[in-house]
């Protein structure tokens, strides 16, 4: 089991489109993904799960992996915060 914390830096969060292409993305993985806000853990899996976080831009959230590919979970999901979702 491995967890890396992220910042939301776009300016809608993880909200409606971000998230399905979050949970789409996790869905990609074998490996059992939870998102951790503050005291909540919700399946990565989920998109109600995730939307039910309500991850504004700015949040800080943890993205925990466990299972064969959870590496490369982790950093595939991280690389999309960063980069793909992000509004640069």
């Amino acid at each position: 089991m491995i967890s890396r914390g992220v910042t939301i830096l776009n300016s809608v969060g993880l909200h409606a489109r971000p998230a399905t292409f979050f949970v789409q993305k996790a869905n990609s993985f074998k490996s059992s993904i939870w998102v951790e806000k503050e005291d909540c853990r919700v399946n990565a899996k989920s998109l109600l799960g995730v939307l039910s976080l309500g991850i504004s831009q700015g949040t800080n959230i943890t993205l925990i992996a466990d299972g064969a590919d959870e590496a490369a979970a982790i950093d595939g999901l991280v690389d999309l915060i960063d980069k793909e979702l992000s509004d640069k």
